[in-house]
């Protein structure tokens, strides 16, 4: 079977399996490739484990496969992953490295090798309603709540005041929600945030991770503290990753949230949208004092190591990555990598704000580049789980997760 088929595992995601169908079906259209396609669409975990756990990549399980920042340098370390480098210098995608940005180019690059290819993305931001909150009704009922203005909140004690406001679970409508499901990326990403939005960083001057700081103190019990609170929250964020969050969102079920802007582009282009022209992106909020801030964590094509069809992959994988497919992928509800697709007429229409993916990724950060990043990641989940579902000292937490992140 794998002498003439093409393995790619995919990140399970309804726009990312029909893009990856359309493209795979148009590159074959093209070069005439006569390779069968069989396209495996797995969650993060499984994913993880089929990709690097179980080897995968490595070992010729799987030719082509959709990999995020988090796990990149995992598996360069494992030499789990083709360096691309030599097959870009002979035959390079379209505008190399010039059609995209710095935050799309610099997680793969080792210097010596390039292991992956720019395929989905989109900084987290605040994805909210414009419906709700320009209404003439509603902004005069928050007067009157609040004797303050309805508006995206700019600090998180505003965050709260708004999302109770539209609390209405009898309509079926919830203030916001948070990925609080524990996969050992959703709430190590929440973390973060709020350790940044309030001045402390995550990595110290040394490269080490730290959690037991007063701004990671200071997130959690936020955190803890909102996520108990009926009055504000959908009841189902522990059982949301992003996607599940999103899609709750497109269907009308959440006022704001902070989330991938992916989601806020799905909402505008995705068939069974029930927000589709009333929903808009802004800023993250921040604690008083405080200024916004981002994350960019995003998707890559890579080549398995042990593929017996490396030239083919990589050929698919260049095809991929041009700017009708980048764009193809942005209006079936993905998130285009290229500068162009931010930019294009088209996907503006579609998704007016999709422009401002540029300013969006020059003031975005990113999580540490480790090789055991996958380990550090899942003590940092434990430490907020721990904190969401149990009332042990938050401060007793932090220390015994700082214990085990300096003993790994």
């Amino acid at each position: 079977m794998r002498e003439d088929t093409l393995r790619f595992a995919i990140r399970q995601f309804e726009p990312f399996e029909r893009s990856m169908q359309e493209i795979w079906d148009a590159f074959c259209a093209q070069t005439g490739c006569t390779l069968k396609f069989d396209p495996v669409p797995m969650d993060l975990h499984p994913l993880y484990d089929a990709l690097i756990g179980d080897s995968g990549m490595k070992n010729g399980d799987w030719d082509v496969a959709h990999l995020n920042t988090d796990f990149i340098a995992e598996a360069h370390h494992q030499g789990a992953l083709l360096n691309l480098k030599p097959f870009i210098e002979q035959n390079p995608p379209h505008d190399f490295p010039s059609g995209w940005t710095d935050s799309m180019l610099g997680f793969q690059d080792f210097g010596d090798a390039i292991v992956g290819l720019p395929f989905h993305d989109g900084p987290e931001c605040l994805i909210y309603r414009t419906d709700l909150f320009n209404d003439p009704k509603e902004q005069a009922d928050f007067k009157a709540k609040t004797s303050k203005d309805l508006a995206p909140p700019k600090t998180w004690d505003d965050f709260v005041e708004v999302a109770r406001f539209f609390q209405r679970p009898e309509q079926g409508l919830y203030g916001t929600a948070f990925a609080a499901y524990p996969d050992g990326h959703n709430t190590v990403f929440d973390l973060a945030i709020q350790i940044w939005t309030r001045g402390g960083e995550l990595v110290n001057e040394q490269g080490r991770v730290v959690v037991d700081s007063p701004e990671a103190l200071e997130g959690l019990t936020f955190y803890r503290e909102i996520l108990r609170d009926t009055t504000v929250v959908h009841p189902k964020c522990a059982e949301m990753d992003s996607v599940q969050s999103g899609l709750a969102f497109a269907q009308g079920e959440i006022a704001m949230m902070v989330n991938w802007f992916g989601f806020a582009g799905m909402g505008e282009v995705a068939p069974d949208s029930k927000v589709k022209g009333k929903l808009d992106i802004t800023d993250i909020p921040a604690a008083p004092g405080h200024t916004s801030a981002s994350l960019n964590c995003y998707w890559m094509y890579v080549v398995g190591a042990g593929s017996p069809h490396a030239q083919v992959a990589y050929d698919f994988i260049r095809f991929a990555t041009s700017a009708e497919n980048d764009k193809r992928l942005t209006l079936n509800g993905g998130t285009g990598c290229r500068i162009s697709s931010w930019h294009d007429t088209e996907i503006n229409q579609e998704v007016p704000f999709y422009h401002r993916l540029e300013p969006l990724h020059a003031t975005a950060r990113t999580l540490p580049r480790l090789a055991d990043w996958a380990s550090l990641a899942g003590a940092i989940d434990e430490l907020v789980v721990e904190t969401i579902n149990t009332d042990k000292p938050i401060k007793a937490l932090l220390e015994a997760a700082q214990a085990k992140i300096d003993a790994s």
